[in-house]
């Protein structure tokens, strides 16, 4: 029998201690809370009734959250709703945002700044 005189680790040992690295929270997303889906929604039905719009989309990013609304499915979309927390107290945290690019209204008030979408009243 040989004599084991080096200082490593025996081979019927463990390799070692593996130690986890702390993970980080996943980033937070920015989300529309139930009323304002509830205004969003009320809005969108009475278009969807007129046959103005078809199709919407949500997107939940980590600095804003989107609600496009599309004609059709497979076009761009015709407005996006922007909720922005970052420019809550600068401009307004919500957006109304055409097709173009052009921001048709913001504000901090999200009934106010989706009041441009409703259609104008028909003279009868």
């Amino acid at each position: 029998m040989t004599e084991r005189t080096s200082a490593g680790p025996r081979p019927d040992e463990a390799a070692g201690h593996v130690i986890p690295f702390p993970a980080r929270a996943a980033p937070p997303q920015i989300a529309f809370n139930r009323d304002e889906l509830r205004t969003i929604f009320n809005l969108y039905g009475r278009q969807v009734a007129a046959g103005e719009w078809r199709d919407y989309a949500l997107d939940f990013r980590r600095d804003k959250a989107v609600f496009s609304i599309y004609r059709r499915a497979s076009e761009m979309p015709l407005y996006r709703i922007e909720k922005d927390p970052k420019l809550a107290r600068r401009q307004g945290a919500y957006a109304v945002i055409a097709a173009s690019g052009q921001i048709l209204k913001r504000g901090s008030e999200l009934a106010r700044v989706i009041a441009v979408l409703e259609p104008a009243p028909k003279a009868v």
